[in-house]
């Protein structure tokens, strides 16, 4: 049997400026649903993809995250981009995998995805959730968040905590979790919609909008008039600077994204080093596979947060393939509430 497959590419590399939809092209390619005889291939039918602010320091032609991990390796333009989703098997060479088996792992933002060799994913049993919280509360979003905040943050009940773009697909998550544990948390966000929403639906203790505020630093003192204990990083750039000269001694930064950095030339936070000096501040960034180990735990800590309400799910899903490059570049506009998620086709 075979299909035409739309995928989506960039045209050239995205250098030095914000992503805009002309950046981006839809392109089609015929496919045969079917492995060769020895072939250890899987063919997917792509139902979810992830949408994720990472993605453009992959796009330009340089830069030092490259370098660092394969899933952050360099796009050539004109190729289908690989990204983390949810798929039905179509096709298996591989016998661990087999036909409509439901899985979740890296693919790419295209219908189909032929996966050489079938080792970039794992079958996915979605325990009673819609499939796309597999790619937010439940899959790698969920997972930095919850990683970035107990093993690297290290709270104590009672701890302030500030958290940048919270209402993102990890931000969010970072506040729930801390409320969870007892901390005081404050988030900022872009909208008043926004601010509305973590001061009710999440439970923050309070929030404010940082496009409002022309002196961030006089900001932070006035919301944490006694220091901040724990700052988790998803901007970068003067809410970083801020931050830091708001901690409180022996403090601890979460470095998670830089967002305010990743699209702009000349726009590198520059944080009073003397602060972080002689207030003995751990300022730490990660990766989400830093803590890939404790998937399983995560996931049945997680799962039962869900099942009792504790946690509430924040999602923001575009339909259709065509409509990925405006999802991505609405992340840099902050149009997402939550998780960003590409429903690519129904699961039929």
């Amino acid at each position: 049997m075979e299909v035409t497959n739309k995928y989506v590419t960039v045209k050239t590399h995205i250098d030095g400026s914000a992503p805009q939809e002309s950046d981006f092209e839809l392109k089609t390619a015929m496919l045969h649903l079917s492995v060769q005889p020895g072939s250890k291939d899987v063919i997917v039918k792509n139902l979810y993809v992830s949408i994720d602010p990472y993605q453009i320091n992959r796009m330009k032609r340089v830069c030092s995250s490259q370098k660092v991990d394969s899933t952050a390796d360099g796009i050539t333009p004109g190729q289908a981009i690989s990204a983390n989703g949810i798929g039905r098997v179509m096709a298996s060479g591989n016998p661990e995998f087999e036909k409509d088996d439901l899985v979740v792992g890296l693919i790419n933002w295209e219908e189909y995805t032929i996966v050489k060799g079938g080792n970039t994913f794992r079958k996915l049993d979605p325990m009673g959730f819609p499939l796309s919280y597999h790619l937010g509360v439940l899959g790698l979003s969920g997972l930095t968040a919850y990683g970035g905040f107990f093993e690297v943050c290290k709270p104590k009940k009672g701890e302030k905590v500030f958290v940048s773009a919270a209402c993102g697909s990890v931000g969010n998550l970072v506040g729930q979790y801390a409320k969870l544990f007892g901390c005081h948390v404050v988030g900022c966000a872009g909208t008043k919609q926004k601010v509305e929403l973590l001061k009710g639906k999440l439970g923050f203790d309070d929030a404010f909008n940082y496009k409002e505020e022309a002196d961030l630093k006089s900001t932070l003192k006035r919301y944490f008039p006694d220091g901040i204990d724990i700052y988790f990083d998803n901007v970068g750039g003067k809410m970083l600077e801020a931050s830091v000269a708001n901690m409180n001694p022996f403090g601890r930064i979460a470095v998670c994204g830089i967002i305010s950095e990743y699209t702009g030339i000349g726009k590198r936070a520059a944080p009073d080093m003397i602060d972080t000096v002689y207030k003995r501040l751990k300022v730490q960034g990660f990766l989400v596979v830093d803590f890939l180990k404790g998937m399983d735990d995560f996931i049945s800590t997680m799962s039962n947060h869900l099942s009792t309400g504790k946690i509430h799910v924040l999602e923001d899903i575009s339909q259709g393939v065509e409509s990925i490059p405006s999802a991505f570049v609405g992340l840099f506009r902050g149009d997402n509430v939550g998780k960003k998620v590409v429903k690519v086709a129904d699961d039929e």
